[in-house]
């Protein structure tokens, strides 16, 4: 089945041509099936890139996705056109009645702030209760993973002296976990930031399970059950030039950055990069998708209660 996004939507015409399945409105209606609805509240500047991504993985799954992208109310993005932000998205104070089968909270680059400085930490907090009683599963991602894991947990992020920058070696810690179908022992992903989240600090906090981690950059994947959360810190979602595209971006702006490690072949920026985290990529968020579609209700105003 495919995902069903607006067909004027960029990611539309991008991924269509990539051969994944998305459908348009009048197509979806004729089906007589409960789509799961999946809302991405995007933090990022770059909005068009990220809900191409996001939308590319959970749309590899054999069932009806309807996706629901979200903004923050009174955030206004600089990088992404007020007309495209007005057709496609919705804010957080639109869609707050509605439920959801699964919400994905994207990562923000704003890491040297501390949350609580974040201009719209109080209503994202608000979105992070919300989701107790009107989301049947979260997803949060790098900064959105991080800024959870806080509201939840308090566990606190830190500043690095140097960024975390490349494809990482990460280990498969809980192979028996539903969400690790399929995966290897030992694979990479691309990490991009500044902050890290520190293993004992999680292991001291009763009921999170780490289930990926890498011994060069710590912790990846958090499971919260009891907030039914999955916490991510670091980017399986990124298309292969992404690393790219910021490396290239810094070394215009003159920011000191180094090569991302392991990721050109023999650490050449000459050389085009190779993707070696896709098939995982999809694993994950296939996992997930299937994970709820086997738990959720079909009558989704039973979600939260």
């Amino acid at each position: 089945m495919p995902i069903k996004i607006p067909e004027t939507l960029p990611a539309f015409d991008v991924l269509n041509a990539e051969g994944v399945m998305v459908m348009g409105e009048d197509r979806a209606a004729r089906q007589d099936i409960r789509p799961l609805q999946i809302g991405l509240l995007n933090l990022m500047p770059k909005k068009i890139q990220t809900e191409t991504q996001f939308a590319r993985l959970i749309g590899a799954t054999p069932l009806q996705i309807d996706l629901t992208l979200i903004r923050m109310t009174e955030h206004e993005t600089r990088n992404t056109s007020a007309a495209h932000m007005e057709a496609f998205y919705k804010s957080f104070q639109e869609v707050k009645s509605r439920k959801f089968d699964g919400l994905i909270i994207t990562g923000a680059p704003i890491e040297h702030l501390p949350f609580e400085d974040v201009t719209y930490w109080d209503e994202l907090c608000e979105v992070f209760a919300w989701t107790q009683t009107n989301v049947l599963s979260t997803f949060g991602v790098c900064w959105g993973g991080m800024a959870m894991i806080n509201y939840f947990h308090g566990v606190e992020k830190h500043l690095l002296p140097r960024k975390a920058f490349g494809c990482f070696r990460h280990q498969n810690l809980d192979p028996a976990s539903p969400f690790l179908r399929g995966f290897s022992d030992d694979f990479v992903i691309p990490v991009s930031r500044w902050t890290e989240m520190r293993q004992p600090e999680i292991d001291a906090k009763p009921g999170l399970k780490t289930l990926l981690g890498s011994d060069q950059v710590g912790p990846c994947l958090i499971e919260d059950p009891a907030h039914r959360a999955l916490y991510i810190f670091n980017h399986f979602e990124y298309d292969s030039g992404t690393l790219k595209q910021e490396y290239d971006r810094d070394v215009e702006n003159g920011t000191p950055i180094n090569v991302p490690d392991n990721y050109y072949p023999d650490d050449d920026p000459a050389r085009t990069p190779l993707n070696r985290w896709r098939s995982h990529a999809h694993l994950l968020y296939g996992n997930w998708i299937n994970e709820i579609y086997q738990t959720t209700s079909y009558d989704i105003e039973q979600i939260g209660t």
